[in-house]
């Protein structure tokens, strides 16, 4: 019988405190703000999923959610709410609400706001012992400020000039009351 997973109160809201099952609404569940990246929830606690990664992010017009990438494993995403660009091998792709994404393992992609307000999408990646990540440099990515300017395989370099993320709750008003 597979155990319930506690929870605890987080600097920014609920997360589990160990392995188990467990339910959290995700307007109460613990969010990682980043200034130059947005805002997402991850639903882990100290322990990641082992298989399959899942978060919903949140961006504003003109901020990516991260840097151009590929990785080894397949991701998948949802755009729920607002628009944005997605950036994917070499292109430029509008979304909107409803779009799906998929990225086969190996695609270069990120995601950059836009529109009127902040855009929220569900993403789902698999997790491998080797995530593969590779940072291209790519002039697409580089136009939105969503890349890096030399390749490299290794996110510390990546990310080395990035502000610090910190916990923080969800932010107020955009997930969407159905």
């Amino acid at each position: 019988m597979v155990e319930e997973a506690k929870m605890q109160d987080g600097a920014g809201g609920r997360k589990p405190a160990g392995q188990g099952w467990f339910v959290v609404n995700a307007r109460e569940a613990e969010w990682i703000h980043n200034e130059q990246f947005g805002a997402g929830v991850t639903f882990e606690g100290d322990v990641s999923f082992a298989q399959c990664g899942v978060n919903i992010q949140v961006m504003w017009p003109g901020q990516p959610n991260g840097y151009y990438h590929s990785e080894h494993g397949q991701e998948d995403f949802l755009i729920l709410s607002g628009e944005c660009l997605l950036l994917v091998e070499g292109q430029e792709r509008r979304l909107r609400a409803w779009d799906f994404v998929h990225c086969p393992p190996g695609t270069e992609h990120i995601f950059v706001g836009a529109g009127d307000g902040p855009c929220v999408f569900v993403g789902i990646g698999a997790r491998l012992a080797d995530e593969g990540l590779h940072y291209p440099a790519a002039d697409v990515a580089l136009r939105h400020k969503a890349g890096v300017a030399e390749t490299t395989s290794k996110a510390d370099e990546a990310y080395a000039a990035v502000p610090d993320t910190t916990p923080g709750p969800c932010p107020e008003g955009v997930l969407p009351d159905w």
